[in-house]
């Protein structure tokens, strides 16, 4: 397979049998052509840039509206590509306003590889989670620009063309040891297009060190918190602000936090109104959530 670039992979011919491709919808309505002759619908971009054709005029209504019933004609048969061991999901970020995220743990770096190409390949943004340097290198063998990310253990390739988000997630570690969660967080929330404010080893031992940068705190459009041991830095945060946090448990801790579970049962009994809590070490999935609510 030849070497995919994901700053201009969108805007390249890339043939398949079973699919069509990502490309321009920007005709005029005398041109003659039908839907057919356009290429389908398959990023949430692609669907804003033909209703833009549409209210500029340059693609009649009609035409726009064939190509909207025929991506619900076959969108479950072309929505996704086989790869025998993965059915790669090419539709989800024209309904989750994300491209399919990779879980690299478990995965051969065989399979990683395969995967991230052909995401990319598809014009759409990658995210591996969980990924190891062997996974990494096999991806850079395909996809050339993609960036390994060491403490987050992430790999990924962004697009210039992301719709950012509106204001900033602030990203806060109790310590250092929780920075591969926070990282993994951190990582998600920019390649997602937002803006990220990093804010670590805050914990509530040293309580003033969290104090001290209040009006960071106060700035942010959505605060995610990441602690172990007892869990007690979300509350905390949870009462300083009146945006959303999102707590994430750790696995760090002694014996008894039960490899995060502690914490996880301190941050769902927070006591502070707006603290909403995800998986232990599930940075990802916190960042997804507040990318979502930068993105209102």
């Amino acid at each position: 397979m030849p070497a995919i670039h994901c700053q201009n992979a969108q805007d390249e011919e890339i043939a398949d049998e079973d699919d069509g491709v990502r490309g321009s919808h920007s005709v005029s309505k005398a041109d003659g052509k039908t839907s057919a002759d356009y290429t389908p619908i398959a990023t949430l971009a692609d669907l804003q840039q033909l209703l833009d054709q549409v209210r500029l005029g340059r693609v009649a209504p009609e035409a726009a509206a064939e190509q909207v019933l025929q991506l619900a004609n076959t969108q479950w048969a072309q929505s996704f590509h086989d790869l025998g061991f993965a059915r790669v999901d090419h539709q989800r970020e024209l309904r989750q306003g994300f491209p399919e995220v990779v879980f690299g743990l478990g995965k051969s770096p065989e399979q990683v590889a395969a995967i991230a190409a052909e995401i990319v390949a598809r014009g759409h943004r990658l995210l591996v989670t969980r990924a190891t340097e062997e996974a990494f290198s096999a991806v850079q063998r395909l996809v050339p620009d993609a960036s390994f990310h060491t403490v987050a253990r992430a790999i990924t390739c962004s697009r210039p063309d992301v719709q950012p988000g509106r204001g900033t997630i602030l990203v806060a570690a109790a310590g250092t040891s929780d920075l591969p969660v926070a990282e993994e967080a951190c990582v998600t929330a920019e390649v997602m297009g937002n803006t990220v404010d990093r804010l670590f080893d805050v914990g509530v031992a040293g309580i003033h060190r969290l104090l001290g940068e209040h009006a960071r705190l106060m700035a942010a459009r959505a605060v995610i918190v990441v602690a172990g041991m007892e869990g007690a830095l979300p509350s905390v945060v949870g009462g300083l602000v009146k945006v959303p946090v999102i707590a994430v448990p750790t696995s760090v801790g002694y014996g008894a936090s039960f490899g995060g579970l502690a914490a996880l049962l301190g941050m769902l009994n927070s006591c502070a109104a707006g603290v909403s809590v995800v998986n232990i070490d599930n940075g990802f999935g916190a960042a997804a959530i507040a990318s979502r609510i930068n993105h209102l």
